[in-house]
């Protein structure tokens, strides 16, 4: 194992474990059944002025999440990205998700609030206290899940402005 290997294991085992405890309390909530399981995400119709953060956030993904290749949804949108197979999911510019009515969770993840749902295999994610909600759908196949917000950070922090939605 060679020394940035190691690194990088020390610095995910703690955040892996932190956000393991986050996750109890929104356990229950469910999903807003935006997304269907087929891996297509179904691409969201977002206001101006999300549509244009969201614009700018998909030129700056990354082509790797979790050492999973970025593949093309279809349909094609700049609302929408793909990664390995099972998909994970990211969708820019969903609606102001239900959970946060009665969840208060959330875990910061490399500076970005990450408001967590357990779903029926894996977890989604969605971005919160910023101007566009950004929606991540980790498949269980992939825990911990809480990994693929590591190589989304950048991304969403350069790009989707701190905020309300």
């Amino acid at each position: 194992m060679n020394s940035a290997h190691r690194s990088l294991t020390r610095r995910l085992v703690p955040l892996s474990a932190t956000v393991a405890l986050l996750l109890v309390p929104v356990a229950g909530c469910s999903s807003t059944g935006d997304s269907d399981d087929t891996g297509a995400p179904a691409v969201p119709t977002p206001s101006p002025q999300a549509a244009a953060v969201c614009r700018a956030l998909h030129k700056e993904l990354p082509g790797t999440v979790n050492g999973l290749e970025r593949r093309t949804a279809e349909p094609a949108s700049d609302y929408t990205a793909l990664w390995g197979d099972p998909a994970v999911r990211l969708r820019c510019g969903v609606p102001r998700p239900e959970a946060l009515a009665s969840a208060t969770d959330s875990a910061e993840v490399n500076g970005v609030e990450w408001l967590l749902e357990k779903q029926k295999d894996g977890y989604r994610f969605t971005t919160v206290l910023r101007r566009a909600y950004v929606e991540v759908t980790v498949p269980g196949k992939y825990a911990p899940e809480v990994n693929v917000l590591l190589d989304l950070a950048h991304a969403v922090r350069k790009t989707v402005p701190k905020g309300v939605a």
